[in-house]
């Protein structure tokens, strides 16, 4: 059966100001309801050239516990990598359908979800996100299947690899932190991921313009199966984080690195244990930009 992209619903000739009725969310859903209004909510911001160690796993430490997130600056990732991740990545969505979907995940691959794609999530009672993505392996090197690696733009594959080259020092000091921060060896968290063999994902999500943004969602509520996400965001407000009970946006920093702790670190609440006090569930609300 033929996968209609979100891509193409946006920009067909829909009635002015509608939506297909499986993207509109129930009330208890919708971001115009839900969201607290002319409030971002301002995670912690903790600086990774801090030359105190002690005084950084302290900050990932208390901010994994008491928020689940936080943002890191002064990271090791140029700026540059980091703008010529996004360019590839917006200039692979430019590309004609045709072209993406040469990338498409393979409908009946059980083993693997990476690939060009519209679905990642279940639906829940048919509703849809109003999402296209581009999912796949970029660390270990053996692990990646350059098969999902877009030939177009033609600096694709060199942008993702000096990112990953920078990314991967910056998730070692990362899981060193959250290792030294539970009370553990600097490199038991690493190890119990997967020490060298630990597979980094990478996914690109795509929000075309959307015309009823106050009923539609990205990606639904969610907290994330992963050790960790990190996030780059750009300058177009999207990401929501779920906090005593509401949804906030989430401060854009320029440049920063949003890190969110996966379901495979939350552990019990335990003297000097890590653990997110909320419901550490994020969203994407917004869908107008990549």
């Amino acid at each position: 059966m033929e996968v209609v992209r979100v891509q193409a619903i946006a920009s067909s000739a829909m009635p002015k100001d509608t939506i297909p009725s499986e993207f509109i969310r129930c009330e208890s859903e919708q971001p115009a309801i839900t969201t607290v209004q002319g409030a971002s909510l301002e995670v912690p911001v903790i600086s990774f050239d801090e030359a105190d160690e002690e005084k950084l796993v302290k900050q990932v430490a208390e901010a994994s516990r008491e928020w689940g997130l936080f943002q890191i600056v002064s990271h090791e990732i140029p700026s540059e990598a980091i703008q010529k991740l996004q360019d590839v990545g917006k200039g692979f969505f430019e590309l004609p359908l045709e072209e993406k979907e040469k990338y498409a995940k393979v409908a009946d691959s059980t083993s693997s979800e990476e690939g060009y794609g519209t679905k990642l999530q279940k639906e829940v009672e048919g509703k849809k996100g109003w999402v296209d993505h581009l999912f796949h392996k970029i660390w270990p090197p053996a692990a990646r299947n350059y098969r999902f690696w877009p030939l177009n733009p033609p600096t694709y594959r060199e942008a993702n690899e000096e990112y990953t080259m920078h990314l991967h020092g910056v998730v070692n000091k990362l899981l060193r932190a959250l290792s030294l921060g539970l009370g553990l060896e600097e490199n038991e968290v690493k190890e119990a991921l997967g020490g060298e063999e630990l597979i980094y994902l990478l996914k690109i999500n795509y929000y075309p313009p959307c015309p009823r943004p106050d009923l539609a969602l990205g990606v639904v509520a969610h907290t994330d199966m992963s050790g960790i996400t990190i996030l780059v965001p750009n300058d177009v407000q999207g990401l929501q984080v779920f906090r005593d009970g509401h949804w906030y946006d989430v401060e854009y920093i320029p440049n920063a690195l949003i890190i969110h702790i996966g379901d495979q670190l939350e552990v019990p609440i335990l003297p000097n244990s890590m653990h997110a006090h909320i419901p550490k569930y994020t969203r994407k609300s917004r869908v107008d930009c990549h």
